[in-house]
């Protein structure tokens, strides 16, 4: 059983040395002092709240509630310094070395074997750039300017939605007596976020295995993998790891030559999460009406009400025509990238266990990954990844290889959510749009030709009359 220390400020003794120190000591971090001098509480208590007992994490945390109300309406939705930093003491907490030379160097090679064995299997050249290695910590740092992009404007709807809803409700005698404080309120819906979205961000750098294991690169133009996650990956596979790592960087090269084959689709794919984002808009009569059922003194209920999707209202018309594309997008660049890694590695013995291990991974996403889209009410999940692969499957046998990848040309030439329903009337629902250059040039030549040619097509009709 811990015991209690002593609290200095209630000995008469010490009045009058406490009295000259309190002059400089922070108002919050004084107020919390004395509250737990009278509370009884013990380190073992703040833990369990989820409040750091340790002299540097205090520090940190009374600096945050100081900023939350200090900072000026200027600082925009989302404090994203302290999101940030929540995200990497998240990553601190379970653990995160730096990478070394040696887990470099097995990167780095298995990179390079993945560059050989991909290259017959895709027209797309290699970046100029190689993905890297990177702890945790950097990938926080690498992916962090997309988080803010994708994130915002979720916490511009929520923001205004709590800061409106609170004045809405004040007395109109009271609301005129408010005055600055509706800055104090926004800056604390801004906290409240940002220590969410940092907890979210903590717990993916902890799940992924490379920059573009969601789906697209989070980096913009740079790659790499995670060699601690790539190691937790597979460690319960009966897979040698050797092989775990040259798999994954099949996959991490292939998603790599398709973005930069095609630069327009990574930032087609972000616009496509912000425009569902902006539609997002916080229904306080359910809050209202959940709020009744939260134990305010229970931090756990309240992480898990903030991580649950409770505040999203159902989805407008908008967002759901906009998250069909989405996930269709999303299947085709993962069944590309499944049917490429399958052809690129028919000669590693365990591909087929890694293959339908990962597929099922994309399928039904990891912890962090589900409370990422409860946060911002969207799972970044390619519902119709086999039926893509499949599509990229009938196209390669078709039409070859480089006709199956000039479909990432541009957007307006990739199959739509009814073309995986129907691979085989792709082409004639697209007529020329996907036709071959000699495809093209027949039916060039037929239509400037048949100015001349007056005969009349032979009847099909087996009713009419033959010549």
């Amino acid at each position: 059983m811990t015991s209690q220390p002593p609290n200095p400020e209630n000995d008469p003794e010490n009045q009058g040395e406490n009295n000259g120190q309190n002059n400089n000591q922070d108002p919050f971090q004084a107020m919390f002092q004395q509250f737990l001098g009278q509370s009884g509480m013990s380190a073992e208590d703040l833990q369990k709240m989820g409040i750091p007992t340790d002299p540097a994490g205090m520090q940190a945390m009374f600096a945050q509630v100081q900023s939350m109300f200090s900072a000026g309406p200027s600082d925009g939705p989302v404090n994203w310094k302290a999101a940030k930093d929540h995200a990497r003491r998240v990553v601190a907490a379970a653990g995160d070395p730096s990478v070394d030379d040696a887990q470099r160097k097995i990167v780095a090679d298995a990179v390079q074997l993945a560059h050989l064995w991909v290259e017959d299997h895709t027209s797309f050249g290699a970046p100029g750039a190689e993905p890297g290695a990177w702890s945790r910590a950097e990938w926080v740092e690498a992916t962090f300017e997309t988080w803010k992009e994708i994130t915002g404007p979720v916490a511009e709807s929520m923001s205004t939605a709590l800061t409106d809803s609170i004045q809405g409700q004040l007395p109109e005698e009271m609301a005129g007596m408010l005055g600055g404080a509706s800055g104090m309120l926004a800056n604390a819906g801004s906290m409240m976020f940002a220590m969410q979205l940092g907890q979210v961000l903590g717990g993916l750098a902890a799940e992924v295995v490379s920059s573009s294991d969601i789906g697209f690169p989070l980096a913009k133009d740079r790659a790499a993998m995670l060699p601690r996650n790539v190691k937790e990956f597979g460690a319960d596979l009966g897979v040698p790891q050797q092989e775990v790592v040259i798999y994954l960087a099949v996959r991490e090269v292939a998603h790599a030559r398709l973005f930069h084959a095609a630069p327009w689709l990574r930032q087609y794919v972000i616009d496509l999460i912000t425009t569902f984002s902006e539609e997002i808009h916080i229904d306080m009569d359910r809050i209202e009406g959940l709020a009744s059922q939260i134990d305010p003194s229970d931090p756990a209920a309240v992480q898990e009400a903030l991580g649950s999707g409770m505040f999203m209202p159902e989805q407008t018309p908008t967002q759901k025509a906009t998250l069909k594309r989405l996930e269709t997008i999303l299947a085709l660049i993962e069944g590309w990238v499944d049917v490429v890694t399958v052809r690129a590695t028919t000669n590693l013995p365990g591909a087929a266990a890694l293959a339908e291990t990962m597929r099922r991974r994309r399928a039904s996403g990891g912890p962090a990954e589900h409370a990422f889209g409860s946060f911002v009410g969207l799972e970044l999940r390619p519902r119709r990844m086999r039926e893509a692969a499949e599509f990229w499957r009938f196209v390669e046998q078709r039409r070859g290889l480089d006709d199956r990848d000039g479909l990432w040309e541009a957007p307006e030439l990739l199959p739509t959510d009814e073309d995986l329903d129907d691979p085989a009337g792709y082409e004639s629902r697209r007529g020329l749009l996907t036709a071959s250059d000699e495809e093209f040039d027949a039916a060039l030549e037929q239509l400037l030709g048949g100015e001349g040619d007056t005969t009349p097509p032979e009847s099909e009709d087996p009713q009419s009359p033959q010549s």
